[in-house]
């Protein structure tokens, strides 16, 4: 018998497996993929190494306070084999035809560029600076109100409840409705993509949370972001824990309202282990998919009410030659072809990406020794896939390849009009659709960040760490958020409801 199963081994699932490894128990990962680390796993081709997630993630710098929490924890948690490298300044650069803005931390430095660069936006760029604030502190009582238990959470929300509420429903474009120059709207909203919903619909609460995390840098996992796994497995093995690799879980099984164990297929057989405490860190969706329809009826139905997100189209470059010279760096650039920075790309096949991100993980982590690389994502509408969504494993029709093939090299010529210095060193590339996704991380249509990011869901009494059945935990980015970070945490919340005493470490 476990002490715990934990379902997933994104980095929510292994920082929940290895906190309570930490606290002495015995923990069994179950991973559907034949690779741990969910989506920071990473993938080489001919000498070429990508990552499928991850490209930058905030809280792991020196400094002390919430600005190195994660870091703190995470050197914890893996017993110091984790670190992280610096991306510099600017860390993020936005550009529109014919305008450049390299977005610099900390706040202070932000600001100041954003002062001198539009002058006749003085009191609107105080305006936002003063809104980001007042959102991102009704962000982190809302992350709590998901992790307290009720009576504490109810207290809460007679206390914030109602900054919540307003930074939930009030979205990003209306906070920019009130900023005149297109450009500098441009710059403030550019970054949604780190969270999957366009300006129209995305919680200014949420856009404030995540972009605000880099105030104090952005960082990299040197030796890339497979390390994560690499580094946490051994700490869950060492406390007599075991990650299974091809387990495809099947049933969560309850007796009376309470865990009592998990069925999964693994190697071909049908097998069963028993626990009474299961964190789930697959995905709200797919953990209600496996329960009785007897189980917490109410919240199941809850849950489901809840949209997927938005998907995403990954290129994956590989280079020969020194791509720094021909103008790359660690800085993540995010390309738009217009001043609308809101449009998401729904014809891939007979339009160009709206917005692009482009990032060059190959410059960012100093312990990289395989070829240059770049990765392009684009969020888009997965409904150009739905004829090839949901369908048996390995199986990919023509048709599909053949859209594939297009939208491959249609996203290419892109990248080349805008990085032509770039293209003459390109020597392999390869494209990951809404499919992929699906195939590989199991999330509902593909969809990037899982659960789509709105409203709706964060006021939803459903995405709670705790479920109304006894024994089932949640962690992820259903639960948290979008990104590392905040999935990061969840796990470790989560593991905080069975041991306590992880909490004080969470104080460190």
């Amino acid at each position: 018998m476990w002490d715990a199963i934990v379902i997933g081994s994104g980095i929510g699932g292994l920082a929940a497996a290895s906190a309570l490894a930490k606290r002495g128990q015995k923990v069994l990962v179950l991973e559907q993929h034949s690779v741990a680390g969910g989506l920071t796993q990473t993938f080489s081709r001919q000498g070429w190494t990508f990552a499928t997630g991850l490209h930058y993630l905030s809280g792991v710098g020196p400094e002390p306070g919430a600005a190195g929490q994660l870091g703190r924890l995470l050197h914890w948690l893996s017993d110091g084999a984790l670190q992280f490298a610096d991306c510099g300044n600017p860390y993020d650069i936005v550009r529109l035809p014919g305008f450049e803005f390299g977005i610099e931390h900390p706040e202070a430095a932000y600001r100041q560029a954003l002062h001198m660069r539009f002058p006749a936006e003085h009191a609107a760029i105080e305006h936002w600076f003063d809104e980001m604030g007042a959102a991102r502190r009704a962000a982190f009582s809302l992350f709590a109100l998901h992790a307290l238990p009720g009576w504490a959470a109810w207290g809460l929300r007679l206390l914030r409840g109602q900054d919540v509420a307003h930074f939930s429903q009030r979205t990003l474009a209306q906070a920019l409705a009130g900023v005149h120059d297109p450009q500098l709207r441009a710059v403030l909203g550019a970054r949604w993509g780190d969270y999957g919903a366009p300006p129209e619909s995305a919680p200014l609460l949420e856009h404030a949370l995540v972009t605000g995390a880099y105030n104090d840098g952005a960082y990299f996992p040197v030796g890339g972001p497979a390390r994560f796994a690499q580094a946490l497995v051994p700490v869950i093995e060492a406390a007599g824990g075991a990650v299974r690799l091809g387990a495809e879980v099947r049933r969560i099984v309850t007796e009376g309202g309470h865990v009592a164990g998990v069925e999964f297929e693994c190697g071909g057989e049908r097998r069963r282990e028993v626990t009474r405490h299961v964190v789930s860190a697959m995905g709200v969706a797919n953990t209600v998919a496996c329960l009785g329809p007897d189980d917490a009826p109410a919240w199941q139905q809850t849950v489901k009410s809840l949209r997927p997100g938005l998907a995403h189209i990954a290129l994956y470059l590989g280079f020969e030659g020194d791509i720094a010279a021909a103008g790359a760096s660690a800085a993540n650039v995010w390309l738009f072809e217009s001043d609308d920075i809101g449009r998401v790309w729904r014809e891939p096949a007979d339009e160009d990406a709206p917005g692009l991100f482009v990032s060059f993980p190959s410059l960012k982590d100093p312990a990289c020794s395989g070829g240059p690389t770049a990765e392009l994502v684009a969020l888009c509408d997965a409904q150009a896939f739905a004829p090839w969504l949901n369908r048996t494993a390995g199986e990919r029709p023509e048709d599909y390849l053949a859209l594939k093939a297009w939208v491959e090299e249609r996203l290419l010529a892109q990248f080349k009009r805008h990085f032509p210095r770039l293209a003459p060193l390109i020597r392999f590339h390869e494209l990951s659709t809404p499919v992929t996704q699906q195939r590989y991380v199991r999330t509902p249509d593909g969809a990037t960040y899982g659960l789509e990011m709105s409203p709706e869901r964060l006021a939803s009494p459903g995405l709670s760490l705790r479920t109304p059945l006894l024994g089932l935990l949640l962690a992820g980015q259903d639960v948290s958020g979008a990104g590392v970070q905040a999935a990061c945490m969840s796990g470790v919340m989560a593991a905080a409801v069975l041991q306590p005493a992880l909490l004080r470490q969470l104080g460190q």
